[in-house]
């Protein structure tokens, strides 16, 4: 089980430094994220009972036969599972805004696309987005956006979070290319690093804990990612036996493949949406 995660501290103004951008091989056809999803309000339902028992050794999961997708297989590719620690998710995860990023939704902003220099400490053991790619390249920022807030007294959207300015940004990707999970210094048993919290045929989300919530540690969130078969058929299996287990990532496995030309990725940090642009906590191998 992971500690407690520290928490990076930040200035409240960033100074922004321009990040030159290398030129890529590449010739992406960037497609814009959209803006708001409108998906009605979840309502809610009774919460599954199952029994957990935290342990450092998986059991191996076969992984359910995938159904390929028009992103296609990854060759090669395997995936298992853990056992969560309770308690479980007091909702469905399709149906919880910490889970299913869909439910807030987001908007484009009109900030800085590149990286920004923060004050203050960090993480050493932080996520490192690089990652992501296969080539750790450098970043290139596409777009960026505000994710909406969630009241959860209604089970509503709020309004757009202000604080930082940017809490999605939209990285250029090569459609088909594979992404991969995030590495980081954490090890949440036998040496895996990241929980899949929830899956989508076009979006997943990493939790870098062995808890089924967002409340302690570092969380993901990837959109227009088409989560391989696999890995999704995994985890749909695991969601539909009470989520006592769920699907597991090694540093820089591959989990799918860029649905198009823009990667959305945001990043939280016990709960609270961070500035996914912050070299030093995100970025700290890039030039």
């Amino acid at each position: 089980m992971a500690s407690a995660t520290p928490t990076a501290t930040r200035t409240a103004t960033p100074t922004l430094t321009p990040t030159l951008t290398p030129s890529s091989t590449r010739t992406p056809a960037p497609a814009m994220l959209p803006l708001i999803y409108n998906i009605p309000p979840p309502t809610p339902t009774a919460t599954p009972t199952a029994t957990r028992t935290a342990t450092s050794t998986p059991s191996p999961t076969a992984t359910p036969s995938p159904t390929p997708t028009a992103c296609g297989l990854i060759p090669g590719a395997s995936y298992e599972a853990l056992s969560v620690n309770p308690p479980a998710t007091d909702r469905p995860a399709e149906q919880h805004a910490d889970l299913n990023l869909a439910l807030r939704g987001y908007a484009p902003t009109q900030a800085y696309h590149g990286l920004v220099d923060y004050g203050g400490g960090g993480d050493a053991r932080a996520p490192q987005l690089a990652g992501l790619f296969a080539q750790r390249r450098s970043p290139t920022i596409a777009a960026a956006y505000r994710v909406y807030d969630w009241n959860w007294a209604q089970n509503a959207r709020g309004g757009l979070i202000g604080d930082p300015e940017v809490t999605l940004i939209g990285l250029a990707t090569s459609p088909g290319e594979t992404i991969h999970a995030p590495d980081s210094g954490y090890d949440i048993g036998s040496g895996y690093e990241a929980l899949v919290l929830y899956a989508h045929p076009e979006r997943i989300t990493l939790k870098y804990t062995r808890e089924d919530n967002v409340v302690r540690g570092y969380t993901v969130h990837l959109e227009h990612v088409c989560v391989e078969p696999g890995l999704l058929a995994l985890y749909q299996q695991s969601d539909a036996q009470g989520r006592g287990r769920l699907p597991v990532l090694c540093a820089g496995q591959a989990l799918g493949r860029a649905q198009g030309g823009e990667l959305g990725v945001a990043i939280r940090d016990n709960g609270r949406f961070m500035d996914p642009r912050s070299r030093k906590d995100w970025w700290r191998d890039s030039g």
